[in-house]
C-alpha cells in the first residue's frame, strides 16, 4: 500500500523526542552494566552488549522508517492476519525454539535469538483494537466482550507453556483499554480485590481469617447499602469470586507454580527469605540503588555494577545501574521522562478520531505502563521478580524492536488522524 501523504510535518515530534532520549539513555546505561576498567573495551564494541545494543538500535531506525512509508490502512486491515501468523510463531517455539534463563521462547537466528512473545504484544494490541474498531461494536455486549478476553487469552496462554510467566502478565494490562472504552468498573475492583487477596494469602497463614473477613465486609455493605436484590447478586458474586481466589491461588502457589516462582513469591512478603539464593538479585539490587544516594557515585564508577554484584544488570536489573551510578537525581529525570512518555501517549490516544486508533493508543499506554511499573518496582522489591524489561533501557534486539514498533505504529495512525472521516 501506498504512503500519499507526507507525514514529516505532522508526527508527534514530542514523542519521538523522548523516545530518542529514552534509548539513547539505555545505550549508556547498558555499556555502563557490562564496562569493565581492566579492559581496552569502548561502547562500541561488538563483543559488549553495548556494541550489539547499537545494531539493534540501527535497525530500529530502519524499522521506524518502514512503518512510516506503509500507508497507515495497513495495520488495521491485516491485523487479524499479523495476529494469526504470531499465533502459529508461538505454537512452534516448543518445536523449535531455544531455551535461554529457563524459559523456551526464542527462535534462533546465527548467533542472534528473536522472541515472539515481545512481538506479540502490539500483535495483539492491533487485533483488539480492529474489533473494538468494527461496525456496531459495544462493550457492554458480554458476546464481545469475551471475544475480546479470548483474544488475550490465546497468546497468553501459549506464552505460558513457554514458562515465560513475566511476559505472559503483560497481557493482562490489556484490561485497561476494555475499561477506557466501557467496561465496567465492577470488573476492575473484583480484577484488584483478587490480586489484593492472592498477596494477602502468602501474608496469613490461616485462610479462615480472609475468609472470615471477606464475609463480615459482604454483610456490612448489603446491610448498610440499598438492598436491591441485583445488587446484593453483584456482591455476593464478588465474594465468591474472592474466596475461590484465595483457594485457588494457594492450591497455585503449592501444586502448580515451579519452585523458583514460589520461591519468588515468599521472598516479595518476607525481605529475609533466602539471602544468599532466590532473594540475592533484589537484596543486591536494593543496595546498589540505595548506594548511589542523591547525585550518584558517576558514569562507569559504580562500585556494585563493576564488580558484578547484581545478575541480569544489563537487561531486568538495568534500573540499578541508573540508581547507583546517577542516583535518586538520574533516577527522578528517567522515571519522568517515562511519565512524559506516558502522558504523551494517552494524550494522542485521546485525540483520534477513530475507535481503532483510540484503543490501540490506550494498549500502547498500558502496556508501557506495566512494563516500566513492574520493572523498577521488582528492582526495589514492591514486586516479584517475574524477568520483564525495562522499554528501551534493557538489553535486547527483541524487546527494543517491539515498544519501537508500539510506538510508531501509535504516531503513524495519529499523523493520518486527519483523514479518518468517522466521529467517536
Amino acid at each position: 500500500m501506498r504512503n500519499d501523504v507526507d507525514i514529516s510535518g505532522k508526527l508527534d515530534w514530542a514523542a519521538v523526542l523522548l523516545y530518542v532520549l529514552l534509548v539513547t539513555m539505555g545505550w549508556f546505561n547498558i555499556y555502563a552494566a557490562v564496562y569493565d576498567e581492566t579492559a581496552n573495551q569502548t561502547i562500541w564494541d561488538l563483543s559488549l552488549n553495548s556494541g550489539r545494543q547499537l545494531i539493534f538500535i540501527a535497525a530500529s531506525l530502519f524499522i521506524i522508517l518502514a512503518i512510516i512509508i506503509v500507508d497507515m490502512r495497513f495495520y488495521e486491515t491485516f491485523a487479524y492476519l499479523f495476529y494469526g501468523i504470531i499465533l502459529i510463531a508461538l505454537m512452534l517455539i516448543p518445536i523449535i525454539g531455544k531455551e535461554v534463563g529457563g524459559n523456551k521462547s526464542w527462535i534462533g537466528i546465527g548467533s542472534f535469538g528473536v522472541q515472539p512473545s515481545e512481538f506479540a504484544k502490539f500483535v495483539t494490541a492491533l487485533a483488539i483494537a480492529k474489533f473494538m474498531g468494527s461496525v456496531g461494536f459495544k462493550m457492554e455486549n458480554n458476546r464481545n466482550q469475551m471475544i475480546l478476553m479470548g483474544l488475550i487469552a490465546l497468546p497468553l496462554g501459549l506464552i505460558l507453556l513457554q514458562k515465560d510467566f513475566g511476559t505472559a502478565i503483560v497481557f493482562t494490562a490489556f484490561i485497561f483499554v476494555f475499561f477506557r472504552e466501557g467496561m465496567s468498573p465492577f470488573i476492575m475492583i473484583v480484577g484488584v480485590s483478587a490480586a489484593t487477596i492472592a498477596i494477602l494469602t502468602l501474608i496469613v497463614e490461616n485462610q479462615w481469617y480472609l475468609h472470615g473477613a471477606i464475609g463480615a465486609v459482604l454483610v456490612a455493605l448489603i446491610f448498610f447499602g440499598k438492598r436491591k436484590m441485583k445488587r446484593i447478586l453483584v456482591l455476593c458474586s464478588g465474594a465468591v469470586i474472592l474466596m475461590i481466589t484465595i483457594e485457588s491461588f494457594d492450591y497455585i502457589v503449592n501444586n502448580v507454580l515451579p519452585i523458583r516462582h514460589k520461591k519468588r513469591l515468599e521472598a516479595l512478603v518476607d525481605p529475609d527469605f533466602d539471602p544468599m539464593g532466590i532473594n540475592w538479585n533484589v537484596t543486591q539490587s536494593k543496595i546498589a540503588i540505595g548506594s548511589g544516594g542523591f547525585a550518584g557515585k558517576g558514569f562507569l564508577k559504580g562500585t556494585q555494577t563493576k564488580f558484578d554484584f547484581v545478575p541480569e544488570q544489563s537487561t531486568d536489573f538495568i534500573f540499578c545501574t541508573i540508581g547507583e551510578e546517577h542516583g535518586w537525581l538520574g533516577s527522578l529525570i528517567v522515571i519522568t521522562l517515562f511519565m512524559a512518555l506516558l502522558l504523551r501517549v494517552i494524550f494522542i490516544a485521546e485525540r483520534q478520531k477513530s475507535k481503532f486508533s483510540r484503543a490501540y493508543g490506550y494498549a500502547v499506554a498500558s502496556i508501557f505502563f506495566f512494563h516500566f511499573a513492574i520493572n523498577i518496582g521488582m528492582t526495589i522489591g514492591l514486586f516479584p521478580v517475574i524477568g520483564i524489561p525495562l522499554p528501551f533501557f534493557s538489553y535486547g534486539g527483541s524487546s527494543l524492536w517491539s515498544f519501537t514498533i508500539l510506538l510508531f505504529i501509535l504516531l503513524k495512525l495519529d499523523a493520518h488522524r486527519g483523514q479518518v472521516l468517522q466521529r467517536i
